[in-house]
């Protein structure tokens, strides 16, 4: 029998219709505090699911390898357009499948396998592509981490440039995927220019912060910037690479073929809705929120009687020491996630304990305000957050923190469109 094409999802795989429907109500129903997590909006959920996933494209606008790309090629100048006015980029490659895949280029582009790159210490804020030796980063290329003060748990640039002048590395890699503070970027080009070092820069976290005026941009001064577009940007699952124009047809070539073959144009029409919204005024204010909210945590943690790793964050997230406190980070985790509170554990600078039970946890706000909440809405979940901790080992006390925290999910609905009633045994034993 022929597969019927026309079959709604809900008849043609009921199995896996169910588990998104669990999904979109386990988004709403609890508080996604994940700092690398967002919610996106209709139009981009939209412009995702659309008959451009059937598309093949590999090459560029106007020089494709297949045909039929007309409408392709319009998506895809729309969407390096609107990139390029959010960040003043000299030039865009929207293509990268992710912010990995767009690091991966920029290192084909500016240097050779076992040339020597500087990059943050995944254990102290940085990430996997920037160096650490499972990954391709740390593989291909000879890498020389440097980390934060001890003191201030702040990057010091005097030492930076100590090490960069002692190394010669060939790149130094700015950003991470747990550091709260705004970088130098000023001051990291200056380091790259006195040791004849390329300056790339990973700004995924920060990247939408950097499109609503609230965070300084690396784009004047980085040879290369990269960035996931789905997390502070609010866009789809993906990433994007910028650079010079010296480095155009570099980075084109290490995008496709050098890393990947055709895009996914239905996530790079997405992308290009997601631009969009950028462009708007409203964006700001939304980056601003984000980073009001942030501060205003962290403020209420401290006063619950948590430590604040670097003493607070300028950005949308931050790292609380939680072993501090008697606990690791993935029982504080595992607690929380009883209460409704999405997190990740994470380890925190000079952490003595093992990568899956770190001393610290993670904590964002991106997905929180794009639901609409503020300070306010901060300082009742910080309670929460510390009245969980507390009673971590007391599964009544974290289910009745959850029935609050549902409560107030409900005054902020997220995709009411989508949501269907949900058998609660069903989940159970779909789990």
């Amino acid at each position: 029998m022929p597969i019927d094409l026309q079959a709604p999802l809900s008849l043609a795989d009921p199995e896996i219709a169910a588990q998104i429907a669990f999904e979109a109500e386990r988004q709403h129903d609890g508080l996604e505090m994940i700092a690398s997590e967002n919610f996106v909006s209709r139009a981009v959920l939209e412009a995702t699911g659309t008959v451009f996933t059937n598309k093949y494209a590999e090459g560029y606008p106007g020089k494709r390898y297949y045909g039929g790309c007309e409408f392709a090629d319009v998506i895809e100048n729309i969407a390096r357009d609107r990139a390029r006015r959010i960040f003043g980029a000299d030039h865009v490659n929207v293509q990268p499948h992710s912010g990995s895949q767009a690091n991966a280029a920029a290192y084909m582009t500016l240097i050779q396998t076992g040339d020597t790159i500087l990059g943050l210490d995944l254990a102290h804020g940085g990430h996997l592509t920037h160096g650490h030796k499972l990954n391709f980063s740390g593989k291909l290329y000879r890498i020389v981490p440097y980390q934060v003060s001890r003191e201030t748990e702040r990057i010091n640039y005097d030492e930076l440039e100590a090490i960069a002048r002692r190394e010669n590395p060939k790149v130094i890699v700015g950003g991470g995927s747990a550091y709260p503070r705004v970088w130098d970027f000023e001051r990291m080009r200056s380091i790259a220019d006195a040791v004849g070092a390329y300056l790339m820069v990973d700004m995924a976290h920060f990247a939408g912060l950097v499109a609503g005026g609230v965070h300084p941009s690396p784009v004047p001064h980085a040879h290369m910037v990269t960035t996931t577009t789905h997390k502070t940007l609010r866009g789809p699952r993906s990433g994007m690479a910028m650079c010079k124009a010296e480095f155009a047809q570099g980075l084109d070539r290490s995008v496709f073929p050098g890393q990947q073959g055709g895009p996914l144009m239905h996530v790079v029409a997405a992308k290009a809705v997601a631009f969009q919204e950028a462009l708007q005024p409203e964006f700001h204010t939304y980056s601003q929120q984000t980073v009001n909210n942030a501060r205003a945590l962290a403020e209420a943690l401290r006063g619950e009687g948590y430590r604040i790793v670097s003493g607070g964050t300028d950005t949308h997230l931050l790292l609380v020491d939680v072993f501090a406190k008697g606990m690791l980070g993935s029982e504080a985790e595992a607690a929380l996630g009883k209460a409704g509170i999405t997190v990740n554990k994470n380890a925190i600078p000079y952490d003595t304990n093992p990568p899956l039970k770190p001393s610290g946890v993670r904590f964002g706000t991106p997905a929180l305000t794009t639901r609409g909440m503020r300070e306010g809405e901060m300082r009742r979940i910080a309670g929460w957050i510390a009245e969980a901790l507390t009673h971590r080992a007391d599964d009544t006390c974290l289910r009745a923190i959850h029935k609050q925290v549902s409560a107030l999910a409900e005054e902020f609905p997220l995709y009411g469109w989508l949501r269907q009633p949900v058998d609660e045994r069903e989940m159970v034993l779909a789990d």
